[in-house]
């Protein structure tokens, strides 16, 4: 196999603590790589998918790779390099993936000669990690051209007549709530065992999270205000009447555009009117009510009057 065992070592051990809390979506992940399974880890935006491939990835060591191809030469290859990133997109292509012929090099060498074809991003992360961020906006075709490496590690050249090697672990992610996405064939995810993820377990890890990825502008986040933010950010999650929901991403926007509005004012602490000042702006775009509310209500507005309620209802501190 072309996955070492060093890096196999590595990841049985490791906490991926760069992810705080979600346990058993890291066990689910770990035991799917240990046996070399292709993995896609199902959730909405914010919650950490790509950080947690990129966690995967910094326990690759730097190592001496066998070339896919025979007229290539063994070179050694860092971790970096050993996890290549695709983005899902519709204009992604097979050639994209594969690879194709260089008109330049095919004009100066010959249509098949070796030098002439240029591996795609399948042969260069041979060894290591494919990444595909958003698997779903892929469409069919690209899907296609993907079964035969998912299933035998390896890619059939016509041009050239013979099988390639392209052995690496896969790591895919996927929004299932995204509408404007290809569907994905029963073919197709029969390559695959999916991880399910979701939203921080608890305010306490949410908290934790935005406690170390906040900007740090030299203005006090007073605790108690904090945690109200926190607290409105995951009872917008558990509304009826909203149908995408803010992840953590929102929350970390509203605690550093709140501190941003402090230090232009010249305020030396956040107050609650600093986080009203920018709440609708944050989060009015991150979150889209149900059709029997919109029709009735814009989600500016929505935002604004849950959170004047809801700081009426709490105590949020901070009074500056």
């Amino acid at each position: 196999m072309a996955i070492d065992k060093e890096f196999l070592d590595a990841l049985h051990t490791s906490g991926l603590d760069d992810i705080r809390g979600q346990e058993p979506v890291k066990l689910a992940l770990k035991s799917a790589l240990l046996v070399e399974r292709n993995v896609i880890i199902v959730g909405p935006p914010g919650i950490g998918k790509t950080t947690l491939a990129k966690n995967v990835a910094r326990l690759l060591p730097e190592k001496e790779v066998t070339p896919c191809f025979p007229w290539q030469e063994v070179a050694k290859r860092s971790g970096e390099e050993r996890f290549v990133r695709v983005q899902g997109s519709p204009d992604l292509t097979a050639e994209d993936l594969i690879g194709d012929i260089d008109p330049l090099k095919a004009l100066k060498h010959g249509p098949l000669s070796p030098e002439a074809f240029c591996p795609g991003k399948i042969f260069r992360a041979h060894g290591g990690i494919l990444f595909f961020d958003e698997i779903n906006r892929c469409s069919d075709k690209l899907q296609n051209a993907l079964l035969q490496v998912l299933e035998e590690r390896k890619v059939t050249l016509g041009g050239y007549e013979m099988d390639f090697p392209a052995e690496f672990l896969f790591i895919g992610t996927m929004n299932p709530d995204d509408s404007s996405t290809e569907k994905l064939s029963d073919v197709f995810l029969d390559r695959f065992d999916l991880v399910m993820m979701g939203y921080p377990e608890s305010a306490e890890i949410e908290h934790t999270i935005v406690t170390e990825q906040s900007i740090n502008l030299e203005v006090e986040f007073p605790q108690p205000l904090l945690e109200g933010v926190i607290a409105f950010v995951r009872q917008l999650r558990e509304d009826k009447n909203i149908e995408k929901r803010p992840s953590v991403r929102a929350t970390l926007g509203v605690v550093d555009r709140a501190k941003a509005v402090a230090r232009l004012r010249d305020g030396k602490r956040v107050t609650p009117q600093d986080v009203a000042a920018v709440i609708v702006s944050v989060l009015s775009h991150r979150i889209s009510l149900k059709p029997s509310v919109k029709y009735l209500e814009d989600v500016e507005t929505y935002v604004a009057d849950k959170f004047a309620e809801f700081s009426t209802d709490h105590s949020l501190g901070g009074d500056g």
